[in-house]
């Protein structure tokens, strides 16, 4: 066994030795054959190149797929970056939308205040909503403008529409404001075009109830709401909304000021406006001092 192994391995070795002198033979008569000048051997080597080359097309598919997943991947890289750009830009483009949309809406806002008719004894200042302390029992907003601003208690506040509160309380630098829809508004109104008197009363819901209507027949759905004037508690003629009519049947206030978006309120200066220093003179007649010290000086009969 060890005999026939050993005569294995000298017959590989020869041929082995032999197939690389075979080669390397070749090579060099390649090798020189190539460096021949000379036009038939020239010729020579067109006619191997135009046998041979073709042929190895199969060889060069993988190198040539290669080259071109590197090129891929190059441009998918490009891509890439040039997609996370664009992504970048689109979020820049979208924060300077959002502003540029708050700027409309403002603009918008601020056009609509001046573009309400009011009388011309009123004037106004118009401020800015700080907070909303809207709660299922209070009703109220904060706006920047004061005392210093000449700000009075129970004046009229409007947004570019219609009629949102009162002030009740005022600070140096702020006032809150009481809107029609807290549990302690009252609101006398006129309801357009039949002219029917009525009070509108906040219930803490977006539709304040119509209250104490003189003939409800005459009013219907859509009818425009303004304030009377009544009492002397806002001026006349401001627009409250429209008259609905809820699943039950009983008329509410489709308001016209729009309470979910509230940035600028206009408080209007009444300086026309009767103060009351004396609540009992609300329900009684004023008494002359003359005549008062005099009933009280006349003796008993």
């Amino acid at each position: 066994m060890a005999k026939n192994g050993t005569q294995g391995e000298d017959y590989a070795t020869p041929l082995r030795r032999l197939l690389l002198a075979v080669v390397v033979l070749c090579l060099l008569s390649l090798f020189f054959i190539w460096r021949i000048d000379s036009p038939r051997v020239e010729r020579f080597r067109a006619a191997v190149i135009d046998t041979v080359i073709p042929s190895f097309d199969w060889a060069m598919a993988p190198v040539t797929a290669t080259v071109n997943i590197a090129r891929d991947f190059r441009s998918y890289q490009r891509i890439y970056e040039q997609n996370q750009e664009l992504r970048r830009e689109l979020r820049q483009m979208a924060s300077w939308k959002e502003a540029a949309l708050q700027l409309e809406q403002e603009n918008a806002k601020l056009r609509d205040l001046n573009n309400v008719r009011l009388d011309p004894r009123l004037t106004y200042i118009t401020g800015v909503v700080l907070a909303d302390s809207g709660s299922p029992f209070r009703q109220s907003l904060l706006i920047n403008v004061g005392s210093r601003d000449g700000i009075v208690d129970g004046w009229a506040t409007m947004d570019g529409t219609g009629l949102v509160g009162r002030i009740s309380g005022v600070g140096a630098n702020t006032s809150r404001v009481i809107m029609l829809t807290d549990a302690t508004s009252r609101i006398p109104a006129t309801i357009q075009p039949s002219g029917q008197r009525a009070l509108i009363v906040g219930d803490n819901t977006s539709a304040p109830p119509i209250d104490f209507l003189e003939n409800p027949d005459q009013v219907r759905p859509g009818d425009r709401i303004v304030t009377s004037g009544d009492g002397d508690v806002f001026p006349p003629g401001l627009l409250i909304g429209q008259v609905a009519q809820d699943p039950g049947g009983r008329l509410r206030t489709r308001l016209a000021a729009d309470y979910e978006r509230l940035e600028f309120l206009r408080v209007l200066r009444d300086h026309g406006a009767r103060r009351v220093s004396n609540p009992s003179a609300l329900i009684l007649p004023e008494t002359p001092v003359g005549t008062a010290d005099a009933a009280a000086a006349e003796p008993e009969q």
